[in-house]
């Protein structure tokens, strides 16, 4: 889904840290920390579905809870629509003139990161969520009715008639009506619920979504119909996506870039078509080349399986985090951290061997 249009930056993430401490001894004192999310950075364009992958436990829900403050970052700056000349203000000051008072400015102003829960209050009508699991995400106690309109009188949008007239508008835009208004999460199938979820995510008029894997709990033709109601959703009103996701084939289907994910780190990303066809990094092809094929007469070539099992977060390898496994390592590899590199247009990975950087 490649577009040839040039979008604005909606989200600029910069050397985003994420660390969650282990505590241990009889005074439970930290005794180590989990680096769940380490010095990310990247940036989402308005109206683009951004993909985000990689294995069970690399960081990715993390990485999005953090960047619309559900979790608090350790280090970074999360800057949200901020205009283009004081966002290139921002980074001039930071390499010149980091301690300057302009730069406390604009970053009191602009950086979510620094935002204390008051402010971080009036914003989260801009930003929602949708969750994996809308069994567990939707209160059973709570009717469909209440379940979409908290969002609308917790930042106070709207109340009362007004705030039933939005809920009846945002469910007939999911697929649903009226009369599913006094019904209970539980009386709903898989499908109907995830878009309760969705209705309740899109209730507030918001900018940016997180679709955090939104269709791996529902069957195959649910999922078709979901990608289908995110695509006309996006379309209608306007949205940008980050879409989290284990299934590659869903990602390919409904992203327009797509970024890899190992152990904390982003190691590759680039446009869909890009990626999926020329993937670089020896991680990202061992995992797009898992991708089934659903024919069972043809038969694709593989690289080598990976060896070895997914180091701890808690203890991470120096160097690259993936060299342990990989098929190309060299000697720098276990002590120099690669960083990010374009190798063409777009297209970046951090691989000492498929892309050098200078320091290296």
């Amino acid at each position: 889904m490649a577009s040839d249009v040039k979008m604005d930056t909606l989200f600029e993430v910069e050397n985003l840290k994420k660390y969650f401490p282990v505590l241990g001894g009889v005074l439970k004192k930290k005794i180590a920390e989990v680096k769940a999310v380490d010095d990310v950075s990247l940036s989402v364009l308005k109206g683009e579905c951004f993909g985000l992958v990689g294995e069970s436990g690399c960081g990715k829900t993390t990485l999005g809870k953090t960047i619309i403050r559900l979790l608090k970052p350790n280090a970074g700056h999360i800057f949200f629509d901020v205009p283009k000349e004081e966002l290139e203000e921002i980074k001039k000051l930071e390499n010149e003139d980091p301690k300057s008072r302009r730069l406390k400015e604009l970053t009191r102003k602009y950086d979510w990161a620094r935002f204390g829960a008051s402010k971080l209050k009036s914003m989260r009508k801009y930003v929602q969520i949708v969750y994996q699991d809308p069994t567990t995400s939707l209160d059973p106690r709570m009717l469909v009715k209440d379940v979409v309109v908290e969002p609308l009188v917790a930042q106070g949008i709207a109340r009362g008639t007004k705030a039933n007239e939005r809920v009846i508008e945002v469910l007939e835009k999911v697929g649903m009506s009226e009369k599913h208004l006094y019904r209970y999460p539980h009386e709903f199938s898989g499908g109907q619920r995830q878009r309760i979820a969705v209705a309740r995510a899109i209730a507030p008029n918001p900018r940016f979504i997180i679709l955090d894997e939104p269709t791996s709990s529902v069957d195959v033709s649910v999922r078709a119909q979901l990608l289908n109601l995110f695509t006309d959703l996006q379309k209608d009103l306007g949205l940008t996506y980050m879409f989290i996701s284990h299934d590659l084939s869903v990602v390919e289907c409904i992203s327009h870039r797509v970024a890899v994910m190992y152990l904390g780190k982003i190691v590759e990303f680039a446009e869909t078509g890009e990626l999926f066809k020329k993937s670089l990094h020896p991680y990202s092809q061992a995992l797009f080349a898992s991708i089934p094929v659903p024919d069972p007469t043809k038969r694709k070539e593989k690289p080598p399986p990976l060896s070895g099992e997914v180091p701890s977060p808690i203890n991470p390898p120096s160097g690259c985090r993936f060299h342990p496994r990989c098929r190309l390592a060299v000697d720098i590899c276990s002590h120099e951290e690669p960083i990010l590199v374009e190798t063409s247009q777009g297209h970046f990975v951090a691989c000492h061997v498929v892309a050098p950087s200078k320091r290296g």
